[in-house]
C-alpha cells in the first residue's frame, strides 16, 4: 500500500489509484490504507501532500471504493497512535488537526469522527531569569 500511496503522489492520478487499490482486493483492510496515507501525510509536513491526500480520500469516498466505516477506522487508528506519532513528528497534533479540516472541508468527514479529534494542550515553562512568568512555547518547523 506504501507503494500505491507514493506512486500517487508523484502522478496525481486519481484512475490509477482508484484502480490499484481496486486491484488490491483487501476491502475489509481499506482502513490500513488509510492509516498510511494519514502517516504519510504526517511525515510530509508539507501542505501539498495534504491537499493530494484530501483529494484523493475525497474521490475514494464519492467512488464507494472505500467505505465511509473504513475510512472512519483509519481515522480513528491515527488518533489512537498519536502518543507514539508524535515522538517522531513533533509538529503531528498541528499538522493532523489542519488535515481534518480540509478533509472537512471536503465533506467526507462525520461530525462524530471531527469531535473526536486528538489535541494537546499548550505546553508552558518557566525559566529562570524570567521573573518566574510562565511563558507560552511558540514552535516553528525550523526549529525541528
Amino acid at each position: 500500500m506504501a507503494s500505491l500511496l507514493k506512486e500517487y503522489l508523484l502522478s496525481r492520478d486519481l484512475e490509477e489509484a482508484h484502480r490499484s487499490i481496486k486491484e488490491l482486493e483487501v476491502v475489509h483492510f481499506h482502513h490500513e490504507l488509510i492509516y498510511e496515507a494519514i502517516v504519510m501525510t504526517l511525515e510530509a509536513l508539507n501542505e501539498q501532500t495534504e491537499e493530494a491526500i484530501c483529494a484523493l480520500f475525497k474521490s475514494l469516498d464519492e467512488t464507494c471504493i472505500v467505505s465511509p466505516d473504513q475510512m472512519e477506522q483509519g481515522f480513528r487508528r491515527v488518533y489512537e497512535d498519536m502518543t507514539d506519532i508524535v515522538l517522531d513528528i513533533p509538529l503531528a497534533y498541528s499538522i493532523l488537526d489542519r488535515f481534518v479540516q480540509r478533509c472537512q472541508r471536503a465533506g467526507f468527514l462525520s461530525d462524530a469522527l471531527i469531535k473526536d479529534l486528538p489535541s494537546r494542550g499548550r505546553k508552558r515553562f518557566v525559566s529562570e531569569g524570567d521573573g518566574g512568568r510562565i511563558k507560552p512555547v511558540n514552535l516553528l518547523a525550523r526549529d525541528f
